[in-house]
């Protein structure tokens, strides 16, 4: 999903001091001053994150957990001007990566909803935490994960991918014609080898690849071809490229990358050999912002880099604990993210106003 998967465990936090460590330790003075009047914005939600604005920034969607019936992820869109909040996913099962079409009332996102034991998992997830088990945080890649489209009421729902696998992390390009994903969907074809067999067995985020396909759910093309998991696509805001997040073998690191539309092209944009994910556009397509723990396992920050890799990465954040998920308002003139900047150290959603031309000087870009 575009949300964090496969955090890595405390016996892998740490991190081999280097000079590009040193460096980015060293800018740590400087991360002030990219957001300005920074507030939260979620309030009634228990846990929310992972928001995205329709291109005429009338529209925000996010995922909450609100009900007590209901311990997963749902979907909700929310009208910026009035601040009316509508519920647009089922209400059973789990769902991830909203996304709202750039000029039609409708929105994406990925649900487990037609799994026939959807409520089971419900209930079980709710008993499990009445009971006060604690387990650490991973991502579940279920297998009943699809791909929907549906309207601004949350009506005429349709399954996109309709394939065994998880199909999520998906969204719409800039002119609404196409949808990257990322999927599994391969380890569930009866075609692997014996070594992917045993991968997938292991790991089973080792054969995520992104995907390509039309609006519509046809055409689908794999673009990437590689043993690790590959995912989080977004597009360019000129639609020609994406940027996604690929992790090392041994799931301990990630690194940004793009790559034209096609597949081509693929170009390795961080290089902090730590956990870097979660990159998302400026509107401008000049740089690139995406979280990374490179102060410590547990404390992600957000950095900025430009589009090519060419400069060092420079930090924007520096409050201890989660800050990740960044979006650009589409005019880019805003930032709204993740955090768990809070009493209860639970992941809400926080907003501020973006100096865009502190982000261009401190990346030495015009």
């Amino acid at each position: 999903m575009k949300m964090f998967a496969g955090r890595p465990n405390d016996s892998q936090s740490a991190i081999k001091f280097s000079p590009v460590l040193f460096f980015l330790v060293a800018l740590s003075a400087n991360a002030a001053g990219f957001i300005t009047d920074e507030h939260q914005l979620s309030v009634k939600e228990k846990r929310a994150g992972e928001a995205y604005y329709r291109a005429d920034s009338k529209w925000m969607i996010y995922q909450a957990e609100v009900a007590d019936d209901n311990p997963f992820y749902q979907i909700f869109l929310k009208n910026v001007e009035s601040g009316a909040v509508t519920q647009v996913s089922p209400g059973t099962g789990k769902t991830t990566c909203a996304w709202v079409h750039p000029s039609q009332e409708k929105v994406l996102f990925s649900s487990t909803h037609e799994d026939k034991e959807a409520k089971a998992k419900m209930a079980a997830e709710i008993e499990r935490r009445k009971a006060g088990e604690q387990k650490s945080y991973a991502w579940d890649y279920d297998e009943f994960y699809d791909i929907y489209e549906t309207d601004f009421s949350g009506g005429n729902i349709k399954n996109l991918t309709k394939t065994l696998g998880y199909d999520a992390e998906a969204s719409w390009s800039p002119d609404g014609k196409l949808i990257a994903f990322a999927s599994n969907r391969r380890a569930y074809s009866g075609e692997l080898s014996e070594e992917e067999t045993a991968l997938f067995k292991a790991n089973p985020s080792a054969l995520i690849d992104i995907y390509i396909m039309d609006a519509d759910g046809s055409n689908v093309k794999r673009l990437t071809h590689t043993k690790t998991y590959d995912g989080g696509p977004f597009f360019s805001p000129d639609g020609k490229r994406i940027v996604w997040r690929r992790f090392s073998e041994n799931g301990r690191e990630a690194e940004i990358f793009t790559m034209a539309i096609d597949g081509s092209d693929q170009k390795q944009i961080t290089r902090l050999n730590v956990m870097s994910w979660a990159p998302f556009y400026h509107p401008s397509g000049k740089y690139i912002i995406f979280a990374t723990n490179v102060h410590g396992h547990r404390n992600f920050e957000l950095y900025i880099v430009d589009v090519d890799g060419k400069k060092d990465p420079v930090r924007v954040t520096d409050k201890e604990g989660f800050d990740g998920l960044p979006v650009f308002t589409p005019d880019g003139n805003y930032l709204t993210w993740t955090s768990d900047r809070t009493p209860e150290k639970k992941g809400l959603l926080f907003h501020g106003k973006w100096d865009h031309q502190k982000a261009l000087e401190s990346l030495a870009l015009k």
